[in-house]
């Protein structure tokens, strides 16, 4: 079952068959961890592709494969280390907590953002967005495609509303202004694929100090 605010069937099937950008599936994989319902769903996706797989003729291996798999394993220490924090914020969902995190940076009255470094896909990136209470962005649309899950508090745009957990799905052909509509900062994380586009001759004049 796929909820109501998330991933298109499209995006899901990409990011079960492993073959979705990499700043997407993050994002596709922390909204997951918040709705295990949808995780579930992914799963059976994913059982479906193992099954195909076991019914396929296999393919032989290359000559050298059991010796460069060898080598492989004799370059391990084969010393367990506890890994180090990667960042200063626990209480991001599992996904997260796999990469560092840039500094905040302030990006208007009330908004910051911060760079998650995960892979990336050409100008597609993951960043952290946290805006106050009351606040609201630019309107704006964007030059690729947008992938935001909420992390806490709600955000509200023109036509619908968002909460933890939910996933919002943007375009060029999507012309918004989300507006924070919770007690507490809403944080989210977004897969940005380039800038965003502010609408308006206000927004044009604001578009060389908006760097997401």
């Amino acid at each position: 079952m796929i909820p109501r605010h998330g991933p298109s069937e499209e995006r899901l099937l990409a990011y079960a068959a492993g073959v979705l950008s990499p700043p997407q599936a993050v994002v596709v994989a922390t909204h997951l961890a918040l709705r295990p319902a949808a995780d579930a769903w992914v799963r059976r996706l994913q059982a479906v592709g193992g099954q195909f797989l076991e019914e396929t003729a296999p393919v032989a291996l290359s000559s050298d494969a059991l010796t460069r798999a060898l080598a492989r394993v004799e370059t391990d220490a084969g010393e367990v280390k506890r890994p180090a924090l990667l960042n200063d914020m626990p209480e991001l969902p599992e996904p997260l907590r796999r990469y560092a995190l840039g500094p905040w940076r302030w990006i208007g009255p009330g908004m910051r953002v911060r760079d998650v470094h995960a892979p990336r896909d050409g100008d597609c990136r993951v960043i952290l967005l946290r805006i106050d209470p009351g606040r609201e962005t630019p309107r704006h649309t964007h030059r690729g495609d947008e992938l935001t899950c909420v992390l806490t508090g709600a955000y509200a745009t023109e036509t619908d509303r968002f909460e933890v957990g939910d996933l919002e799905e943007a375009d060029g052909e999507v012309l918004h202004r989300p507006r924070v509509v919770s007690d507490q900062p809403c944080l989210c994380v977004a897969a940005l694929d380039g800038q965003i586009q502010l609408d308006g001759w206000l927004g044009r004049l604001m578009q060389p100090f908006v760097r997401l």
